[in-house]
């Protein structure tokens, strides 16, 4: 504010340059360090399942989204539109128009199940791809698993200036003087709605980025979860170099890890690639010094850890432990017992320090054999112990206690010791080069190019194993799903240790620019079978899900060799189901609830936990009870039958989940209370009202 003050004190009326300056000042407290950006509504939502009518909004399905129409009337094939102001009023071929909803306007999405892929009939476990815009699929998951979710990783369009994002249906290039305020309000709208998924208590946010927006991106993370603790991973993406003109290669990306409340990284098995010295140094049990060092290490820092340990003239046994002295007490006026020596903690230069523990925990430490004399020094005597961390690694497995020394420390055999760490922030892993594990292995399923620029699988494997290592159920979302690499990795990891982690990939289903060019050359338009075919979700992101759990090409020929860091053969698929569903939006007037309640069914199947193949209904009447005991889940679709329900409840007691029809919220509560399940959620006659989204509310 120093140069508008400058300016203010140049006005000549005194009273009113005393105003303005009341008021800078005002607005110099108001100040708001960090991030600043212009705020985008999300683009109009394009509904091709819900037909051109009279009265309803459109759009060009070529050209911009937001350029929006009422129809006024149809005439055969043409649509009479008129601009929203009404100025404007154009003919326009229906098979040129599409239905939009624009943001604030609800809309009723359900779950249109597209394939699915069985290897694992016995399991209950099913991961899940669904084809959508991700803000629209993240308000649906909310309803479904807010707060339940463990491990979120994306890896969001870095936003360099190519086309390799779109914003309002049209690519956002490097002239856009609103490319980066663009960008971050994209993220700003889907991160708000990802926070609301992840388990406050204990889970992680994990997201890739470049050097083109890893700084706002840090701010925007900094700013939306203020409670977290944020750490930057610097991590190989191309050792040989992705080109910048006129600047350096670019080898690396950064991932932003967001840890919400107790979520950190587990230590793990890592070879060598992963070690650094220090971990050499620690790999084993490792004995540390007593006497404190670094800052906060003298005696006048801790004169509660000032006092003499008295070990035999011999230096083989420990005699007693002393109590500390005053701070004005000189140790020479301490007598040792006969036969013995006092130990101070005297630092090399000859200052009196402080030792790591209170004498009385040192005394239980001794007893326990956590303590070991060393040899005497100019100081008197180097005397090492065993720290929480190395204490937990003498009683984990691969560790023996073959005896006790005459000091009573513990004589260990460490040989079989497996080494589990936590490495640092600099990641130089081969196996994460986007080239060997992306590239390559892409090129092995698809046998030719359907994607570029894909993550390494490994590189993703390894960033979410530390954080569900020891979550053998966890949920994970990726809804920048791309080209399916986060399923393909969970996967990985569960046939590496036995886990039954669930997946659920979002994606859109946008061809690349390169194939929008000639489809439409080709007459084609988004909507049009033969384009939605070579979408990303469709040509690319499930057929490498079926391809890597069935373990063969597109082709139907078996993968070859083993995944790396592992004796896995790719040939062998994996032991997992997974079903692909496309995010559909029913017309609200032409909704009832007995006509429609199978598309309501794959959404109370996904709240229910997935278990199972997703169940299916044949059309007809409902009847007034629904028993899906496969899927752990029931239905009651009139209250009058709740006898009924309690009946094939006491049947089924693996059901965990019950949904109660009803508009009496009194009844629906008598009705739970009496249910013995883990799960009771109302369900209202109208279910619009249970899951419309694109509200203002997100």
């Amino acid at each position: 504010m120093s140069a508008l003050t400058d300016l203010i004190e140049q006005v000549n009326d005194q009273g009113l340059r005393e105003r303005l300056l009341e008021e800078a000042s005002r607005l110099g407290k108001q100040k708001k360090f960090g991030l600043v950006f212009e705020e985008h509504l999300p683009e109009c939502t394009p509904l091709y399942d819900i037909p051109v009518k009279k009265g309803r909004l459109v759009a060009r399905k070529k050209g911009n989204i937001n350029e929006i129409f009422m129809v006024i009337e149809i005439k055969e094939s043409l649509a009479v539109c008129v601009t929203k102001n009404g100025e404007n009023r154009e003919e326009i071929p229906l098979k040129e128009l599409v239905t939009v909803a624009e943001f604030g306007t609800p809309i009723y999405p359900c779950l249109q199940m597209i394939d699915s892929v069985s290897r694992a009939p016995e399991s209950d476990l099913w991961h899940a791809l669904i084809e959508a815009d991700n803000y629209h699929a993240l308000q649906l998951l909310e309803y479904l698993y807010a707060g339940k979710v463990d491990c979120i990783y994306i890896d969001p369009p870095y936003n360099t200036g190519a086309k390799d994002w779109k914003y309002n249906n049209d690519y956002v290039d490097s002239n856009d003087s609103y490319r980066h305020s663009k960008w971050l309000s994209m993220m700003q709208k889907r991160l708000k709605i990802a926070k609301r998924l992840l388990n406050p208590a204990d889970s992680v946010l994990i997201v890739t980025i470049d050097e083109k927006e890893y700084l706002h991106l840090g701010c925007l993370l900094e700013e939306m979860f203020p409670e977290a603790r944020i750490q930057m991973v610097s991590t190989l993406i191309n050792s040989g170099g992705v080109a910048r003109e006129s600047q350096f290669s670019r080898t690396d990306e950064y991932v932003y890890i967001v840890s919400m409340g107790t979520a950190s990284p587990s230590p793990l098995e890592l070879d060598d690639e992963w070690t650094t010295k220090a971990d050499i140094r620690t790999s084993k049990i490792s004995w540390r010094m007593l006497s404190r060092s670094g800052s906060n290490s003298s005696r006048s820092h801790s004169p509660g850890c000032f006092y003499p340990i008295f070990v035999s003239n011999d230096g083989t046994y420990i005699s007693s432990v002393g109590r500390p002295i005053g701070i004005e007490s000189r140790r020479e006026e301490v007598s040792a017992p006969e036969g013995t020596i006092a130990i101070w903690p005297i630092h090399n230069d000859g200052t009196e320090g402080c030792w790591q523990m209170s004498p009385e925990k040192l005394e239980q430490s001794i007893e326990l054999g956590y303590v070991r004399l060393g040899r005497f020094n100019k100081n008197g005597m180097t005397i090492n112990y065993l720290n929480r961390k190395e204490i937990e690694k003498v009683n984990s497995s691969g560790v023996t206690v073959l005896g006790r020394r005459s000091d009573k420390s513990l004589i260990i055999d460490d040989s079989d010791f497996i080494r589990k760490s936590v490495p640092g922030t600099q990641w130089r892993i081969n196996s994460h080069n986007a080239l060997i594990g992306g590239t390559n292995l892409l090129k092995a399923i698809f046998v030719q190019g359907r994607f570029t620029y894909p993550k390494s699988l490994y590189a993703v494997h390894d960033v979410v194993r530390f954080f569900v290592a020891n979550k053998p159920n966890a949920l994970i979302v990726d809804f920048f799903a791309g080209s399916g690499t986060t399923l393909h990795a969970v996967n990985l990891l569960n046939a590496e240790d036995g886990g039954k982690r669930r997946c659920i990939m979002v994606t859109n289903n946008e061809v690349s620019a390169e194939e929008a060019t000639a489809l439409t050359a080709q007459g084609y338009q988004p909507g049009d079978a033969e384009w939605e075919k070579l979408g990303i979700a469709r040509y690319v992101n499930w057929p490498r899900t079926v391809c890597s759990i069935e373990g063969h090409d597109v082709n139907g020929n078996p993968l070859k060799g083993n995944y790396l860091g592992s004796d896995l053969p790719m040939a062998d698929g994996f032991k997992a189901n997974a079903v692909f569903f496309k995010l559909g939006f029913l017309d609200k007037n032409a909704v009832a609830l007995g006509r429609q309640f199978k598309n309501l069914l794959s959404i109370l199947w996904m709240k229910a936990g997935a278990y199972g193949p997703c169940p299916v209904l044949n059309s007809g009447s409902l009847p007034d009870v629904l028993i899906f005991a496969e899927n752990r889940f029931a239905v009651l679709t009139q209250e009058s039958a709740f006898a009924e329900l309690e009946t094939a409840l006491a049947e089924h007691p693996e059901i965990e989940t019950v949904y109660i029809i009803t508009d009496y919220e009194a009844g629906y509560c008598a009705m739970a209370k009496n249910l013995k399940v883990k799960y009771t959620y109302q369900l209202y006659r109208d279910y619009l009202d249970n899951f419309r989204i694109n509200t203002e509310r997100n």
